[in-house]
């Protein structure tokens, strides 16, 4: 059977990244379709882990690593980490032939730079891939583009609808946005996916990502409590004391060693605080929020499932949050955005703070039920007005002022109250 392929957000953005650059590479996690992506563009491929071939594309990268750049551009070259040394024989044909479009590189690891002679800048740009988002994958039907609010803050969205029941969003958070998983005739089959790319990264990824050998067993069990703590400011020792609890001969620089490997498999990301001066510095925390690239990865590592959350909507709150923010990265990626949070010791907080490029930027809160999008509004106003009393004291250099306040919800329908807030159902939101 073939599996017709599902527009990606990123299609455009690579369009135009090798109409600019000689080559590119696209990163991200395993399964997340950055491959697939990759083939709509290329003409002609070179799979590392052909399993017939291996052997002889390492001998030759060993010997002469040229002879593998050999084929029609693009040329797409999958698992370039395999052999190191591709890195700068592309580096080198860009230089040589001097034109754009030859090249795109695939990953699922970063690569150590002392791998590498030389980072590749002007020659090789970087894009980053997610699994998909909910637009898509379907589950969203895009009445409301992030891109086009940005252009016209003004812009009517009252009245737009969500067609995700609850349910249906819990089951598409715990299915994740792996390709494979969409084309499962079951919902069991699809939820297997993730299961399997968890069990996956615990027994063998986390160890040949860098050659050292790891306890699957410890893997599975950091992933389990950074799961348990996903959407907080959980410091990396509280982490560790709920893992050393049950592995006593574990350190804190192992369990470090561990994060590291499994920050590099892009299966774990965490996000950074936005610290503006509109107070004291050291009133606003600036730890990081423990985050993962997929909302499904938490769910594995914590055993649960679709029905577990019908019934704990509480803790379904953190893996939405971590699904907005997946989608938000996917969404604004080609207007170079950067998701930070906001939260200071007064309580008061943003859970996303979305700055694009050029300056603009939006203060977001996740809030699943309708009964929580007052407190979200609340925190999203009061910080407008610190940002407000703040430049009106002339000895500060003035802040940019947020150009939209948005709660995100698993509710059912847009609108924008009367104080600009904008209430924006996930299920309606696209790039």
């Amino acid at each position: 059977m073939v599996v017709k392929y599902m527009p990606r957000v990123v299609d455009e953005e690579l369009s135009l990244r090798l109409e600019a650059f000689g080559a590119t590479l696209i990163v991200g996690p395993k399964w997340c379709g950055k491959t697939t992506t990759g083939e709509q563009k290329a003409k002609s491929v070179l799979r590392m882990q052909d399993p017939d071939r291996r052997e002889g594309y390492l001998a030759t990268a060993e010997t002469k690593p040229s002879l593998l750049l050999k084929g029609d551009n693009p040329r797409l070259i999958d698992e370039w980490q395999m052999a190191p040394v591709l890195w700068d024989a592309v580096r080198m044909a860009v230089d040589q032939r001097q034109e754009e479009g030859l090249f795109i590189l695939t990953g699922s690891t970063s690569v150590d730079s002392s791998q590498i002679m030389h980072s590749g800048t002007g020659r090789i740009s970087r894009m980053k891939m997610y699994p998909m988002s909910l637009f898509e994958s379907g589950q969203s039907n895009g009445s409301i583009s992030l891109k086009a609010l940005f252009d016209d803050p003004a812009m009517d969205i009252d009245g737009a609808a969500s067609d995700l029941s609850v349910e249906e969003l819990i089951f598409a958070a715990c299915r994740g946005g792996w390709p494979a998983s969409i084309s499962r005739k079951s919902d069991a089959a699809r939820l297997m996916i993730a299961k399997e790319y968890l069990n996956n990264i615990c027994a063998s990824d986390v160890s040949t990502v860098d050659g050292v050998q790891r306890n699957p067993v410890w893997t599975n069990m950091i992933l389990r409590s950074y799961a348990r703590n996903v959407s907080t400011l959980a410091k990396k020792t509280s982490i560790y004391k709920d893992v050393a609890a049950n592995a006593d001969s574990m350190t804190a620089a192992t369990m470090d060693a561990y994060l590291n490997a499994l920050e590099k498999l892009f299966v774990i990301e965490d996000i950074d605080a936005w610290c503006p001066a509109i107070r004291s510095a050291t009133t606003i925390r600036s730890g990081k929020k423990r985050g993962f690239t997929d909302p499904s990865i938490p769910v594995a590592a914590m055993g649960l499932t679709p029905s577990y959350f019908h019934t704990d909507l509480k803790t379904f709150g953190f893996i939405f949050e971590c699904l907005c923010i997946r989608d938000l990265k996917v969404y604004s990626q080609a207007m170079g955005g950067k998701v930070s949070y906001y939260h200071d010791r007064y309580g008061l907080e943003a859970d996303a703070v979305l700055h694009l490029d050029d300056g603009r930027f939006a203060l977001m809160e996740f809030k699943l039920g309708s009964r929580e999008i007052e407190e979200g509004a609340s925190h999203l106003l009061q910080i407008t007005e610190l940002i407000r009393k703040h430049n009106q004291d002339e000895s500060q250099v003035p802040l940019r002022e947020p150009d939209l306040m948005i709660v995100v919800t698993g509710g059912e329908m847009a609108y924008t109250r009367p104080d600009g807030v904008k209430v924006i159902p996930i299920g309606t939101l696209r790039n």
